[in-house]
């Protein structure tokens, strides 16, 4: 046999007959958790623009837009190129823009691509309205704006946010509006402290388009995002779109914040028991951190989740059973310490499901989605995902 060129494995017809690790999307729970922040944002005259860094992937935005191609925010300009040529055409780069990225941009725009890109210095103005003529074509960005201390931006009160306007303008770059970030929401866990939160991000956005209009110039978009905040914003005038991205697969880590419960976690991934260590508690998966991912984002929240909660092949949790620890293609699973439940008796062989701390960075060491739906073993597709900067 030609192992080089044996091709692709047929894709299995029932999660129990996958190999492992392989990652699973409910597309039930990913569904609802799509139409619950999008009837949320609709009832709030709210434009919804969803953020494709956690999915990265063609089918989960036509979920995301049933109805056809509508507003998207992208991490990379991969991604910009990639659901470029599926035919989305209104998209933000939420990052910030640097030469080579404003050059890329430029090329995108060039091909009727509606890419507005992030910048939060007069430099980065004239750099961007230098790739703009050199491409021949009119930039378009948005001011970032510093909500909570946790990136970039600036300020609602820095002078130098009517300064970067201003070079945006002599520069020949349209100003889309201006963005902002509640990063540091993730790291709340009650309600109160989410909805100060959302308000914080709100009014300090407004506060910096206003500022801009009375210095003469025009912020059509005021753009907030964070998926805690967009679930815990009570007030949202003066906003005229929100972005958000994990919503759609939820993790635990927003389980700790406080934003879904663990049922509405849409991905897991789909691991098997390859050995037992039971005078020591173990039990070892062919799940490691190259498939889980080294995110331990809750070890600063009440609850330490390890590497990922353990479910059996149905979904249901096995009580405080985590993996506890991860080495390369190695899992480890135990009790929670100061549980007093008992290690399950999980035979060599057996399948378990593992949901994960932070959905964006598990999906990421997976090429494709194995698409299931609740109480179903079937495999109903498989979703590529793509990859890259």
């Amino acid at each position: 046999m030609d192992i080089q060129n044996a091709g692709p494995r047929e894709p299995a017809a029932t999660v129990g007959a996958l190999a492992t690790p392989a990652l699973l999307l409910d597309k039930d729970r990913l569904d609802r958790n799509l139409a619950r922040l999008s009837s949320r944002m609709a009832a709030r005259g709210v434009v919804l623009r969803p953020h494709m860094k956690t999915a990265k992937s063609i089918d989960v935005a036509r979920r995301a837009h049933p109805s056809g191609v509508g507003p998207i925010t992208v991490s990379t300009l991969a991604e910009a190129e990639y659901f470029a040529q599926h035919g989305f055409r209104d998209m933000t780069y939420a990052v910030g823009v640097a030469p080579h990225t404003a050059e890329r941009t430029m090329r995108l725009r060039k091909a009727g691509i509606d890419l507005k890109v992030l910048v939060d210095s007069p430099e980065q103005a004239t750099m961007l309205g230098a790739a703009g003529r050199a491409g021949g074509v009119t930039p378009s960005a948005f001011i970032e704006i510093d909500c909570d201390g946790h990136r970039g931006g600036l300020t609602a009160a820095d002078p130098k946010l009517v300064a970067v306007s201003a070079a945006l303008a002599e520069a020949g770059v349209k100003l889309a509006g201006i963005l902002t970030h509640a990063g540091e929401s993730y790291s709340l866990c009650t309600p109160d402290a989410l909805v100060v939160a959302a308000e914080n991000e709100r009014a300090v956005a407004v506060a910096a388009a206003d500022t801009l209009r009375a210095a003469g110039h025009e912020c059509p978009v005021v753009s907030v995002g964070a998926t805690p905040t967009a679930h815990f914003a009570e007030d949202l005038t003066g906003v005229t779109e929100m972005r958000a991205g994990v919503y759609m697969f939820f993790d635990l880590v927003m389980h700790g914040v406080g934003v879904c419960t663990t049922d509405d976690i849409a991905i897991s991934v789909l691991a098997t028991v390859i050995g037992t260590k039971p005078e020591k508690g173990w039990i070892l998966v062919d799940a490691g951190w190259m498939a889980l991912s080294r995110d331990r984002g809750t070890a600063a929240q009440r609850i330490d989740q390890g590497y990922g909660l353990v479910c059996d092949l149905s979904g249901k949790l096995y009580p405080d059973l985590i993996v506890a620890q991860a080495s390369q293609e190695h899992g480890i699973l135990a009790i929670r310490s100061g549980s007093a439940q008992a290690l399950p008796d999980l035979s060599i062989g057996t399948k378990i499901r593992i949901l994960p701390n932070h959905a964006c960075a598990t999906a990421s060491q997976h090429e494709l989605y194995n698409v299931v739906s609740a109480g179903n073993d079937a495999v109903e597709a498989q979703w590529p995902r793509m990859r890259g900067w």
